[in-house]
């Protein structure tokens, strides 16, 4: 058991849309990322994902419909549904994703793949 500080760890993030995991519990892992125009069009025939504005707003795409997040909304998008996230300027989102999840799903996209270990 240790605390995580999440603004520390954020400042230590010089990259955009590579996630940290932060933590593990009951199959999942706690990340957080900083993200910064437009990640690929994906989905996860597998795993659902939860994302958390921590500080700024951001997009979800989604085929039908756009869903707008700011800071302290989060949105759970189910496996199998196609989106993308978007951020006009620069914003900080804590994910909670299955262990091992790639997070560009079903696309090969080596640019926005490896989350790191912090």
């Amino acid at each position: 058991m240790k605390k995580v500080n999440l603004a520390e760890n954020l400042a230590t993030i010089d990259e955009h849309w590579r996630p940290n995991v932060l933590a593990e519990l009951n199959g999942q892992e706690v990340k957080v990322v900083k993200f910064k125009g437009s990640f690929p069009w994906h989905y996860h025939e597998n795993e659902d994902e939860m994302f958390l504005a921590l500080k700024g707003s951001f997009k979800i795409e989604f085929r039908d419909r756009t869903v707008e997040l700011n800071e302290g909304e989060f949105v759970v998008v189910p496996r199998g549904v196609e989106h993308r996230p978007v951020a006009d300027e620069e914003v900080e989102v804590m994910l909670f994703e299955p262990v091992g999840v790639k997070n560009t799903g079903n696309v090969d996209d080596e640019i926005y793949t490896a989350p790191s270990e912090s």
